[in-house]
């Protein structure tokens, strides 16, 4: 066979598999019956006004009844108030993907806060529990940054306790539960002083009982910030399944692993480098993905490209970059997000937009 045969018997078989696959991609689509993704937007100003929205959390599946919340809805934390003022916000307002969505000024308000400042650090345990923690400041700037807390609140919204510690909780920024019913492990990221702990605790229906708390990470960078009055280790992601906490160090501009992280007894440095390529603009927020991946939202305070920004990146756990989209045309839209497990609505995937102050909630398959 000369080589042109060779050439056009690869063409038309490269042809007809692409018919073929068009074709079944067809057939896929009339049979489902559905063109547009199942996508839902919301905003997140509750109505007090608050804004800037941070922390992201889906109430898990086993979550019990009787609450203001329900498995499948979604939680999300205000770090600004209504003055756009930094680190004031006191607001987390709940959102279910199965009701109707919240024009500006009417999201539901599940918690106001006595504390301000709600940070990134939101979490939902399924014993029945919501955890948030705050990073305050007196006039929106970081010379009156104070010291934080977390907080532990019931299903109906009302404050169980107040965990303090300047050393292990002085600036939650973000966390991550491996939750295991009657026990718990929470990693908790310190903005101000670029650490990261683990709390080992009980679980009951009226709070949390602290076992041991835990230095595992320590020399992440850390330091003022004139757009996101703060910069320094955000996001946690856990792997049960290899002992891994993955780290996004906001000011390193990176994500590092944290190995044999709730069997660590001290800390010893930020951990492995994972992923620290020009796809990377300030990681915010990290969780892993249902196929493994990770998935980080770039805030733009590092390395910020007018032409990428508020980006959602999604790569391996080994470092390979895959992909990554916009969230807003401006920069310093993304900040939050979070993933569930197929939740009772099979609304999985739901990421803020801070520059708009809305929440997509959306259907993955």
């Amino acid at each position: 066979m000369t080589r042109t045969n060779r050439i056009r018997r690869l063409s038309c078989l490269t042809l007809v598999f692409g018919m073929t696959i068009l074709a079944s991609g067809l057939a896929v689509a009339a049979e489902s019956g559905e063109f547009l993704p199942h996508l839902i937007n919301s905003s997140t100003v509750p109505a007090n006004g608050d804004v800037n929205p941070y922390g992201v959390a889906f109430v898990p599946r086993d979550f019990p009844g009787g609450g203001t919340i329900a498995a499948g809805d979604v939680l999300v934390s205000n770090f600004n108030n209504s003055g756009n003022m930094q680190g004031t916000g006191t607001t987390i307002v709940s959102f279910n993907p199965r009701g109707d969505i919240a024009p500006p000024n009417s999201a539901t308000a599940f918690y106001t806060s006595p504390l301000a400042g709600l940070s990134t650090a939101l979490g939902v345990l399924k014993a029945g529990l919501v955890i948030v923690g705050n990073v305050p400041t007196m006039d929106g700037t970081f010379a009156t940054i104070g010291a934080g807390a977390l907080q532990v609140i019931d299903a109906r919204g009302n404050w169980l306790q107040t965990l303090t510690d300047s050393q292990f909780l002085g600036s939650p920024w973000d966390l991550a539960i491996d939750d295991e019913g009657t026990t718990a492990h929470i990693f908790v990221s310190n903005v101000l002083n670029g650490t990261v702990v683990r709390l080992d605790v009980t679980v009951r229906a009226n709070g949390l009982t602290i076992l041991h708390k835990t230095l595992i990470g320590n020399g992440y960078a850390h330091a003022p910030n004139a757009a996101a009055l703060v910069v320094g280790p955000t996001g946690l992601a856990f792997d049960a399944g290899s002992d891994t906490l993955y780290v996004a160090s906001t000011a390193d501009n990176a994500i590092y692993a944290i190995q044999r992280a709730e069997r660590a007894t001290a800390a010893s440095g930020r951990g492995n480098l994972v992923f620290a390529d020009g796809h990377l603009r300030g990681p915010l927020a990290l969780r892993l993905a249902p196929n493994g991946d990770l998935l980080t939202a770039n805030g733009d305070a590092i390395n910020a490209d007018p032409l990428h920004p508020s980006e959602i990146v999604e790569f391996t756990r080994w470092g390979r970059f895959v992909r990554e989209y916009n969230v807003d045309a401006s920069q310093g839209g993304a900040f939050g997000l979070d993933v569930g497990a197929q939740e009772a609505t099979d609304f999985n995937f739901a990421v803020i937009d801070d520059v708009t102050n809305n929440l997509t909630v959306s259907h993955r398959h």
